[in-house]
């Protein structure tokens, strides 16, 4: 990903401009290491910018606190029949999607993939019971599952964290059965867009849909950025806590200015092999 936004704070872009390819890679891996350790997300399960349009899920009262990050992972995958499916969400983070998706659309199995050894404990620690799912630690760009073996991949904010996209999506369509569905939502900056558009078209993939959802993300952003900055507020110190509000697009830092200005623009594809 390209980030030609001239950022005051820019712990996430950063790493990728100074530290490219494997390099990069690795210090993703040490910055994921530490957010799954953070207090600042406590037992947090999600790490999403949120959603908000007309077609709201209906949840549980227990899945209500998370609404708008559960919209961000419903939007990504609404259109995909899950029921008895070999799933994969590819950077889960937290967790948070993947239980929600596994307990709500039944796939046969669910796999959350990530990066981080840390993050994938926590996960199982968190969400372990759940009967079709598990996590799974791995890379995106060398993903460790057998040719033709999945129906579904999806992704959700996590890609541009990649040194590789072309990698990525090559993987991805390896991985996959005819006919499997591909759902991926991320952010971009133009030149970063085209390219990727490019790489789709290079590939064995189908577009379906491919929208522009930069106006529901920055709503969610406006709604849930004062719970955000408590919560960072109180469990990160003073010298890391700019940092921790940037990653997570809180009202007024870089990232957000840079939604609001046009600078980075987030979408949802929708792709079938």
């Amino acid at each position: 990903m390209s980030l030609r936004l001239g950022l005051p704070a820019r712990i996430f872009a950063t790493l990728l401009m100074i530290f490219p390819g494997k390099v990069g890679d690795r210090m993703w891996r040490w910055w994921y290491q530490r957010l799954a350790k953070a207090k600042a997300w406590g037992d947090f399960g999600f790490m999403n910018y949120g959603f908000i349009d007309d077609d709201k899920p209906l949840l549980s009262t227990e899945d209500e606190p998370d609404r708008l990050f559960i919209q961000l992972y419903h939007m990504n995958i609404r259109d995909i029949e899950l029921n008895g499916k070999q799933v994969l969400e590819v950077g889960s983070g937290r967790g948070g999607g993947a239980h929600w998706i596994a307990r709500t659309y039944s796939p046969q199995s669910l796999i959350g993939l990530d990066y981080s050894a840390a993050a994938v404990k926590l996960c199982t620690k968190l969400y372990g019971r759940q009967k079709n799912l598990r996590f799974v630690e791995g890379n995106a760009m060398k993903l460790p599952f057998e040719d033709n073996s999945l129906d579904v991949v999806y992704n959700v904010e996590s890609s541009h964290c990649y040194s590789d996209m072309s990698a990525f999506i090559e993987e991805t369509s390896r991985v996959l059965r005819p006919g499997g569905y591909f759902a991926w939502t991320d952010f971009r900056d133009g030149v970063s867009i085209q390219t990727l558009n490019e790489i789709f078209d290079s590939t064995d993939f189908e577009i379906l849909k491919s929208d522009d959802v930069t106006t529901e993300v920055i709503a969610a952003l406006d709604e849930i950025s004062d719970d955000k900055r408590s919560r960072i507020e109180k469990g990160t110190g003073r010298i890391i806590r700019r940092s921790f509000e940037t990653f997570a697009g809180v009202r007024g830092t870089p990232v957000y200015e840079s939604f609001t200005k046009g600078e980075l623009r987030y979408y949802r594809y929708l792709l079938k092999k």
